[in-house]
């Protein structure tokens, strides 16, 4: 390939910005053998180079430190055999010995069921216990370890050898077969626990004891995964042979838990090869795991689908029985799949024909003090109706279903199309058969992949990703590749980015695959027929919560599958390891012929994606490209389709209830309860082992937002696209074209004679057009969304953050989006406006425009009312007349506001017109309002509204008040910087650093801010740039501390408790007054090397196997407690609204409702914060963490710990305020 084209594939002259050309040598432009022909070194640049040096080098220095990290990469295998247990050839699942349920024994001895089988595992143990003996006894281990450093560690494992301690090799820690001991696997440092050494190990170290548990849960979660597979595939004999593997080894069983053991039995119950059942139960029992009650409920199932004998059920049960189980918790507290649940029962009928099933147990409430009235049942209300009959959900929810099963929903852009072209239709025509042609390439290269993985399996190893490609029917998998092929920017992408969308898009159609497998859609239509009686108009009122008629409905349906799918979730590396192989595959197989365009050049295929590398900050990170001429036929070819995830449309009927951290929101998409960083399972493992009655709050919470009915405004709507299709407009938030760019800049001579400035320039014109059409396709992918729904109505399923706070699943069209998109939102449910709605309507407006942010509502009622021509003008002639809309502060949201004002004040009774339209109440800076609210304090609570006061009080010209007079003090004694800010100190200037104060900013950060809005003032000499801004943020932090005395102090409180903690290795863990569980997932992330032919990707994890970054910790935790608290008051008001009957939702602390329950609203909102902070708030957090972090009754106190004691124990004093205060202050919300 010429240089010439090479720069084109690129997107750029030969030095992209400052970049190397060295630095991007590593395309793969190369055909297949010319890849194979190159030496590996040859394509790494040298910033690999170095990289992969040192890698060697501590490799050769330390290696289990090095490969530690590598654990879970290890499990996951790869294309060339990596695996664990390579040199070990497990036994085959193919004997089969007589079921131990069915032998002739006494019926006394119930519990050695499988006493034959134990035997032979009792020999077979003996024999490896005795090798572990010999191997722990050599005398010199250590020696041998510490004897040569610098050698690569070597495990040597074989199948008739016992393992030994590596010598001169590191291997990936899966292959480490030391004695068993634990610390080889989660330590950085190789440990051999003999002589003293190991006596100190065995010390109270529960910290690292909670981390080890956790690695172990994410390799448990792999294997796991891969057993799951085989499940799914029905493959009981490959799951088995997995299972083996790490069974027959002793330092790899650990890795084991019941869980395992239960899916295999599982995939040989469904069969009803109770033999094979009886089998894993010995092996089981034989290393002495206690059965779970899902292991018994495997056999019953098995002996249930085989009619086995009596005395074989009898004996099962005895020694259900003798675990500590009884019969009825098998169907209390097991999930079943499919007809399990009835094979069980069979069972079980045939020693007792005249089993019932189990009572429902009798629903719990929460015991929430805050919620005490709510639950109430004396005070329970009729939950509201919706518009629609019984059988109009019906069929909303049969097209919900019908777009999820689909899993991809393409609908029109809103794009203008340009007339068709000759060369339009050509390019279409062209792009669709190269498309055809790519969709064979794909499916070709994926089918030769699998087929040469499955070739390996024969291998005495496993490649645990084969499993994986077969889940899905080939066809689906390219439909996949092609998504991502036909989504790709012209600018590339991130090759971590890809490579997790793709694994993701895999998992999710797993998950449907699986739910429609189970039988569980089939169960969820059936409940769900019946729930919708709850919401539609034409059926009678019920008494219940949405969560808790979908409980009874459950409850009341008895057989048929669990609706809480078992946890079969995929480790994050997984994920990441799956997509980069369909990446790869991508890659290699999508080709184009160079002369495509121009019939001059040689017939020769190129490929379509380029890998290149580029620096993001100081990082290198691998691109994948299209090629300029993938890039100009999709530009001709001017496609007006868009295709999205399911997921990323509104709900066509209303949301499935939250139930449980597993259930709710879509009917088949998978959707976490609680977002999280990729890869953190803490917050998961945090949900589950929280008792559920006290996430009932929560969950009720997120229903009620999630049940409240959309429809898109129309006229505004139609203005918008008509800006948006004429070039945009940047004023009023409407992204211009990338055609409207700046022209790049021209320079004299090649790109080589450039100067410093002229690459600078390109690097800049660059970034603008990457900016300009990322704008550009977000606002294309929110305003084709809304088109789409512009006429249905729709829902918005919400989740929350691991601090509680809470957000719409659709990701791109929702209200919690810009002005545009809460322009084009309105409640589907009208009501009409009352005696104040026009009045409520007037003051939304204002509020929206920004100008009378310091006058009463009555000035502001007033000026709405002078202005009442600019108003009906602006709705009359949004675009040809007087514009008064747009130059207001939130232009889309006030243009939609004159419209709703128009038609009300037009119609023959305003108090009846029926308005759609959310009026917002806005909190006045709302964290610092909860911290003047938690430390009682008299000059803060004035500062932020929570006194009454006859005008609303602006904290931000207080501060910027406070610091001018110090500012005024220093200059009178001849501070010169205090002289040079003399008419510079105001409230536009101070306001960000007063705002992110509360949420936890620093001196560093607050000076930042303060130098950028001092570059915006012109006047402002630049040479005083740093000095002034560095004294400006040092008397801001004085003024709030003067202002706010009791914040201060709680937030130092806060600050030093999150640090202690995180220094003792833990991390900050606290419960919300509803009783939400929050763990703070900060770490020092060591990122693990995913080893792939394209490239080596450093992929972070974020696990609380490693140590908790201290600074994070102790930052974050003031900003993320008081979120967790503005979290729980919005969710308090919001259940509250509901029993008044309110239609209520929420943008974190902007509370929205019709313009008729604005009062009403106030009121709830004003109640449930003196009743959220008339609780012991920061006594209970001082408790929790003393109980958690610093056990009573534990003997030799570590110094750290009496520190964290008495840190704890010194909650701050609170203050005078009165916090019934509150409800009397207008402009608390406003």
């Amino acid at each position: 390939m010429s240089l010439l084209r090479l720069r084109a594939a690129l997107g750029g002259p030969a030095r992209l910005g400052g970049i190397p050309w060295s630095v991007l040598r590593n395309y793969s432009s190369a055909s297949a053998k010319e890849k194979a022909r190159r030496s590996p070194v040859c394509e790494r640049t040298e910033l690999l180079e170095v990289l992969k040096a040192r890698v060697k080098q501590l490799q050769a220095g330390n290696g289990p430190e090095v490969t530690v990290n590598k654990q879970e990469l290890s499990l996951l295998g790869n294309d060339k055999l990596q695996d664990p247990l390579r040199s070990e050839v497990a036994p085959g699942p193919t004997e089969e010995p007589p079921a131990p349920w069915g032998r002739e024994k006494s019926l006394s001895r119930p519990s050695s069921w499988a006493e034959k089988l134990k035997k032979e595992m009792y020999i077979r143990q003996l024999k490896v216990e005795r090798k572990l003996s010999l191997a722990a006894s050599q005398p010199t281990l250590e020696n041998q370890v510490n004897a040569k450093p610098k050698g690569k560690v070597k495990a040597k494992s074989k199948t008739k050898k016992s393992p030994k301690i590596p010598k001169t090799k590191v291997a990936p820690a899966w292959n480490q077969s030391q004695a068993g001991s634990r610390s080889t696997y989660t330590h950085g440092k190789l440990r051999v626990a003999t002589g003293k050494e190991g006596v100190k190990a065995q010390g109270p170290q529960r910290v690292q004891e909670e981390k080890d548990n956790n690695q172990q849960k994410i390799l448990q979660q792999t294997i796991q995964s891969n057993l799951q597979c085989f499940l799914f595939l029905q493959q009981p004999e490959e799951a088995e042979r997995f299972l083996l593997l790490y069974h027959s080894s002793p330092s790899k069983r650990r890795l084991l838990d019941v869980n395992a053991y239960d899916i295999v039995m599982r995939s040989w119950a469904r069969k009803g090869r109770v033999r094979r059942v009886s089998r894993i139960f010995s092996l089981m029992e034989s290393v002495g795991m206690r059965p779970s009650l899902g292991s018994f409920a495997a056999a019953l199932e098995g002996l249930g689908r085989s009619q086995a004998s009596p005395k074989a059920v009898w004996r099962c049960l005895q020694q259900l029985k003798n675990n500590g189980f009884h019969v009825d918790e098998l169907f209390q507290k097991c999930l079943f799949e499919e007809d399990e649940k009835e094979m069980v029962l069979r069972a079980i009928r045939i020693v007792q024909p005249d089993y019932q099933l189990p009572p429902s147990p009798s629903p719990q409430t929460s015991k929430s003090s805050l919620l005490q009235d709510f639950y109430s049942k004396e005070k329970t209300v009729s939950y509201p109706k919706l518009d629609f009959s019984v059988q109009e959900l019906q069929k909303r929810f049969q097209q919900q279903l019908e777009m999820e099963l689909n899993s991809t929903v393409t609908i029109e852009s809103v794009e203008s199309t340009k007339p068709l072209t000759t060369q339009t239709l050509k390019a279409r025509k062209l792009l669709g058969t190269l498309r055809s042609q790519w969709h064979s390439s794909i499916l070709q290269a994926l089918q030769k992949s699998k087929h040469s993985m499955s070739k390996l399996r024969v291998a005495p190893g496993y490649n645990t990703l084969y499993p994986y490609l077969c889940l899905l029917p080939d066809e689906e998998y390219v439909a996949i590749m092609m998504q991502i092929l036909n989504t790709l920017s012209p600018q590339g992408e991130s090759l971590a980015v890809l490579a997790r969308e793709l694994g993701s898009k895999v998992y999710n159609r797993y998950i449907t695959q699986q739910k429609l497998r189970s039988q569980q859609l089939e169960k969820v239509q059936a409940v769900y027929e019946g729930y919708i009686h709850l919401l539609a108009k034409d059926s009678q009122p019920d008494e219940y919560l949405p969560r808790e008629y979908w409980e009874k409905l459950v409850a009341e349906s008895g057989f048929g599958p669990s609706l809480n799918l078992r946890d079969c979730s995929w480790p994050y590396m997984l994920l990441m390891r799956l997509g980069m192989h369909l990446l790869e595959l991508l890659v290699q197989a999508v080709k184009v012929p160079r002369n495509i365009l121009n019939p001059r050049l040689e017939p020769k295929l190129i490929p379509v994606l380029y890998h290149i590398y580029s620096f993001h900050s100081s990082w290198q990170v691998g691109l994948i490209k299209p090629h300029p001429i993938f890039s100009q036929i999709v530009s001709d070819a001017a496609e007006t389709l868009l295709t999205f995830n399911s997921s990323a449309i509104p709900m066509l009927c209303p949301p499935v209830p939250w139930t449980s951290p597993h259930f709710g929101a879509y009917i088949l998409n998978d959707t976490k309860l609680m977002r999280f960083v990729d890869g953190a399972i803490q917050h998961q493992l945090l949900l589950e082992q929280c008792p559920p009655v006290n996430l009932h709050p929560v969950l009720d919470a997120l229903n009620l937002l999630g049940n409240c009915a959309w429809k898109v405004n129309q006229p505004v709507l139609d203005i918008i696209i008509s800006i948006f299709n004429d070039k945009g407009n940047e004023k009023l938030d409407i992204p211009p074209p990338v055609s409207e760019a700046p022209k790049p800049p021209v320079a004299p001579g090649n790109s080589s004679t450039w100067n410093k400035s002229h690459k600078h320039e390109l690097l800049l014109y660059k970034k603008k057009t990457a900016e300009m059409h990322s704008l550009r396709m977000d606002a294309l992918y929110k305003l084709s969304i809304a088109n789409y729904v512009r006429d249905k109505v729709f829902w918005f399923p919400h989740n929350m953050d691991f601090r509680g706070r809470t957000y719409p699943c659709p990701p791109y069209f929702n209200h919690l989006g810009n002005d545009v998109t809460r322009a084009i939102l309105l409640f589907a449910e009208g009501r009409p406006l009352g005696p104040k709605g026009l009045d409520w309507l007037k003051i939304h407006l204002v509020n929206l425009t920004g100008l009378k942010k310091k006058n009463a509502l009555q000035e502001r009622l007033e000026y709405a009312n002078e202005i009442m021509e600019e108003i009906l003008d602006s709705a009359d002639h949004p675009l040809t007349g007087r514009k008064w809309w747009m130059n207001t502060d939130e232009p889309w949201q006030a243009l939609a506001c004159c419209m709703e004002i128009a038609k009300a004040s037009r119609s023959p009774d305003p108090a009846a017109y029926i308005s759609h339209f959310p009026v917002h109440q806005d909190g006045s800076c709302n964290g610092l309002q909860h911290y003047a609210a938690l430390g009682r304090d008299l000059i803060g609570a004035i500062s932020v509204n929570l006194m009454p006061c006859s005008v609303p009080q602006d904290v931000y010209s207080a501060v910027a008040q406070q610091v001018e007079e110090f500012r005024r003090k220093d200059a009178e004694q001849g501070v010169k910087i205090a002289r040079v800010l003399q008419g510079f100190v105001s409230r536009k200037v101070v306001k960000q650093t007063v705002m992110t104060v509360v949420y936890g900013v620093t001196r560093y950060g607050g000076r930042l801010q303060m130098e950028k809005r001092l570059k915006e003032i012109n006047e402002f000499p630049e040479e005083y740039l740093w000095e002034a801004s560095h004294y400006l943020v040092k008397q801001v932090f004085n003024g709030i501390k003067e202002m706010f005395s009791a914040t201060r102090d709680i937030q130092h409180w806060l600050t030093e408790s999150a640090k202690l903690i995180a220094q003792s290795g833990r991390t900050v863990e606290w419960v919300t007054p509803l009783g939400l569980p929050i763990v703070q997932p900060y770490y020092r992330s060591r990122p693990t090397v995913l080893n792939c032919s394209m490239q080596h990707l450093s992929v972070k994890s974020f696990n609380s196997n490693q140590k908790p970054d201290t600074v994070k910790q102790k930052n974050a935790f003031p900003p993320n407690f008081i979120h967790s608290l503005d979290s729980t008051h919005m969710m308090l008001t919001a259940l509250h609204c509901l029993r008044q009957g309110l239609t209520f939702v929420s943008v974190h602390d902007c509370y929205w409702t019709h313009a008729l329950t604005v009062d009403i609203m106030n009121q709830i909102c004003r109640q449930q914060f003196v009743a959220l902070h008339s609780e012991k708030i920061l006594q209970d957090l001082s408790e929790f963490m003393l109980e958690k972090y610093c056990s009573p009754g534990r003997e030799n106190r570590a110094l750290w710990q009496k520190k964290l004691m008495e840190q704890l124990s010194n909650v701050p004093k609170t203050g005078d305020f009165n916090l019934k205060e509150v409800m009397d202050s207008t402009y608390f919300f406003s």
